[in-house]
């Protein structure tokens, strides 16, 4: 397998989860999204991502793009270990947390947006932090609430045991940290994300670990 990455990609940081919990070796193929313009943009990488985005995964040929489906697309070709749990309830509701993140969250604070808000509308740095606290902060404020009405979490998002909730969990709370933001208002959050970075496969895909890390 080949993964082009980028270590502080989000949605790169939940594939290499995935792919260290499911114990599957794979190459690392950098692509720096701020360098000389983005590397993203180089024609070679459009070949093979037209969104001009990471992640892309190649695996025997076949190139694969957008984190979630990544890694439903490793869960259905390795089973073994699961990040979905048994039933379609349950299935449902760990879905849910990692799309909470990935499609409600993420989106509005991605680099493309942040590039635009500077460029284009015209933010300085501080509107722009604000923004991009303000976003995360109310995406968490949502989860917190779901993840204790829920009562399915434990030392994970559910139970005890990691799924691709917690993938997509763990880079989100690596950003609020980065952006400095309180995050005492979200104990639950907080104590899965701990627990979590406690585990190689988790810890071994942070970006200060990646060869790209700067």
């Amino acid at each position: 397998m080949k993964l082009y990455s980028y270590f502080r990609s989000s949605a790169a940081y939940r594939v290499r989860i995935a792919l260290n919990l499911k114990k599957l070796p794979y190459e690392y193929l950098p692509v720096h999204l701020l360098r000389n313009g983005g590397e993203q943009h180089a024609s070679a990488y459009r070949e093979l991502n037209h969104d001009a985005v990471v992640p892309t995964l190649i695996d025997n040929g076949n190139v694969l793009q957008q984190s979630i489906a990544i890694i439903e697309y490793l869960e259905e070709t390795h089973p073994q270990p699961p990040l979905l749990p048994g039933t379609p309830v349950e299935r449902a509701f760990v879905r849910g947390v990692a799309l909470q993140v990935a499609c409600e969250i993420h989106p509005v604070n991605n680099l493309r947006v942040l590039k635009y808000l500077k460029r284009t509308v015209g933010a300085n740095d501080e509107v722009k932090d604000a923004w991009y606290r303000h976003w995360i902060t109310s995406g968490f404020t949502a989860l917190e609430e779901h993840l204790v009405a829920s009562r399915r979490s434990g030392a994970f998002c559910f139970g005890d045991t990691p799924t691709m909730a917690d993938a997509c969990l763990i880079p989100q709370v690596f950003n609020a940290d980065r952006f400095k933001i309180d995050m005492s208002a979200f104990p639950t959050i907080r104590r899965i994300n701990d627990h979590a970075m406690q585990l190689s496969a988790f810890a071994d895909a942070a970006p200060g670990t990646q060869p790209d890390s700067e």
